[in-house]
C-alpha cells in the first residue's frame, strides 16, 4: 500500500481522512500547512491537497512540487468553480476532488491514482534485491535519490545487507532489464544520484 502525505489545515477532516486510509491499509503523514508538508515529500508515494491553506496555497505548492517531482497529487478542497478544477489540473494535478466528499469516493479515487501510476514488471524477472531496488524507485518517480538513501532502504530488518558495490553491480542490470523491456528508465546524474522516468521515445 501507498505513503500517504495529507496536507490539510482542518483538523478534524485531517484525521478522519487519516483513518479511512488507515482502515484501507495506507500509512499516512498529516501536515497542517506547507511549510510542514515540505519535510515529508521524499517520504510521499502520494499527496492529498488542500488548496486553503496558512502561508502558501496549494495552487503554487503543487506549482513548486511539479518543478522536480512526478509525485501524484490530488486536490481536495471547496473550491468548486470550473477555473479552479481546470487550473489544477493545468498545474500538474492527477486528480481533483471538491468538498465536501464521501471518504469511500476519495479512497476510490487514490486507487485509481496509484493504478494509473503503477507499472507491470512481472515479465523483467528481477532478483529480490533489484525489485526492492524498483520499487523504491518507481515509489519516487521522477525524483533523485542518493546512493546513501537506497543503501539505508535496501538494508531491511531481515538483514539484506547491500553494500556499495553491489549497488552499482544491480542498478546496472535493472537498467539493463528495464531497457530490454521498455518498462521506463534509471538516469544518473554524477554526485546526485539516480532517479526512474517512464519510458521515453
Amino acid at each position: 500500500m501507498a505513503n500517504i502525505l495529507i496536507v490539510e489545515d482542518d483538523r478534524t477532516l485531517s484525521g478522519s481522512i487519516c483513518l479511512a486510509l488507515g482502515s484501507d491499509g495506507h500509512s499516512t503523514i498529516q501536515a497542517y500547512s506547507v511549510d510542514e508538508a515540505t519535510e515529508y515529500l521524499m517520504q510521499t508515494d502520494i499527496i492529498l491537497l488542500d488548496v486553503s491553506l496558512p502561508g502558501m496555497n496549494g495552487f503554487d505548492f503543487c506549482k513548486k512540487i511539479r518543478e522536480n517531482s512526478d509525485v501524484p497529487i490530488i486536490f481536495i478542497t471547496s473550491y468548486d468553480e470550473e477555473s479552479d478544477i481546470l487550473k489544477g489540473f493545468d498545474l500538474g494535478g492527477d486528480d481533483y476532488i471538491t468538498k465536501p466528499f464521501r471518504l469511500k469516493v476519495l479512497l476510490s479515487r487514490i486507487r485509481a491514482v496509484l493504478r494509473r501510476c503503477n507499472v507491470d514488471t512481472q515479465d523483467l524477472e528481477l532478483t529480490a534485491v533489484e525489485q526492492k531496488l524498483l520499487e523504491y524507485l518507481m515509489q519516487n518517480k521522477g525524483r533523485f535519490l542518493t546512493r546513501e538513501q537506497i543503501l539505508a532502504y535496501l538494508w531491511d530488518s531481515k538483514g539484506c545487507f547491500v553494500n556499495d558495490n553491489t549497488l552499482s553491480v544491480n542498478i546496472s542490470r535493472l537498467r539493463d532489464k528495464l531497457k530490454e523491456h521498455g518498462k521506463g528508465q534509471i538516469i544518473t546524474k554524477r554526485g546526485v544520484g539516480y532517479k526512474w522516468t517512464e519510458q521515453t521515445n
